[in-house]
């Protein structure tokens, strides 16, 4: 198995480029192909609901509506061509692209991102999205879309730049469940790194050990390190960015919301930490 197809949502929203530089990063070693997806809102959802409007108001507004979603996709569109342009990524309208160079396709639907990614990742290899911006409070619906509804690996995005991903690769493992579908479903990308770190805490005793953890990604061709920290548990997540970032690493893979959704929402978690503080970028799976 191998990363094959990447899908990227991208929006108006200005963090469109920084997603489609993580996404190429991976590409690149894997030769991958990125389908590039723009999501029009209905121009519907624009008319307040519940409030009678007249009937030649909802006119203007679905009209005035569909004019700025027609403008914000071709900007959108623009900047992925001049993207594609930059980076030597061959576009192409359809299946089939090359196998032998990083490829990308422009897509278009009409709806809800969040509602659209749940259902078209399913049959994507990875989906890259944009790490949710708490102060304009966009993101964080697609990203638990991704996250809840795809049953794919996400790929997490901060706004910093990145010419490389998938080199030094960092895995959480607290040997739960959500660690070990992370780390299985990974394994293309961990066959393909550089250097895998297990990160480990050594003062807690784990339903499966480390070492065990080592063993199997052995079994699979990935030759991999353990290190075990020490810290609280209120402390982990910060830990465990802080090990990744010391060892080099260029992303860290974890298992997310071990706990209910509603409930790190609520009480905090690791997965929340990771999400709202993180600049590494995360990969992802539930």
């Amino acid at each position: 198995m191998t990363v094959r197809t990447i899908l990227v949502p991208v929006r108006g929203d200005g963090l469109g480029e920084g997603v489609l530089d993580h996404a190429w990063a991976l590409a690149k070693r894997h030769v991958a192909h990125l389908e590039v997806l723009h999501c029009r809102p209905k121009p519907q959802d624009m008319i307040p609901y519940g409030v009678p409007i007249p009937a030649s108001l909802m006119k203007t507004i679905t009209t005035s509506a569909t004019a700025l979603a027609d403008e914000e996709e071709g900007q959108i569109r623009k900047l992925f061509d001049d993207y594609c342009a930059k980076r030597d990524i061959l576009e192409v309208d359809s299946f089939p692209w090359p196998m032998d160079r990083v490829s990308a396709t422009w897509r278009e639907a009409t709806g809800k991102q969040a509602n659209i990614i749940g259902r078209r990742g399913r049959l994507a290899d990875l989906i890259a999205v944009a790490q949710p911006d708490q102060d304009r409070n966009l993101g964080l619906n697609t990203l638990q879309a991704a996250l809840l509804e795809s049953g794919k690996l996400v790929l997490m995005c901060p706004s910093r730049p990145v010419e490389s991903l998938g080199a030094r690769v960092a895995v959480a493992w607290n040997g739960s469940g959500e660690a070990a579908r992370a780390m299985t479903t990974a394994l293309p990308i961990l066959r393909e790194a550089d250097a895998v770190t297990l990160l480990a805490p050594g003062d807690t005793k784990l339903p499966v050990a480390v070492e065990e953890a080592k063993i199997y990604l052995d079994t699979h061709g990935v030759t991999s390190a353990c290190e075990q920290f020490t810290a609280k548990s209120s402390a982990v997540a910060q830990t465990l960015l802080d090990s990744a970032r010391r060892l080099g690493c260029d992303c860290l893979l974890m298992g997310a919301y071990g706990q209910s959704r509603q409930r790190e929402l609520i009480l905090g978690g690791v997965t929340q930490y990771v999400v709202d503080n993180t600049d590494l970028p995360i990969l992802f799976m539930h």
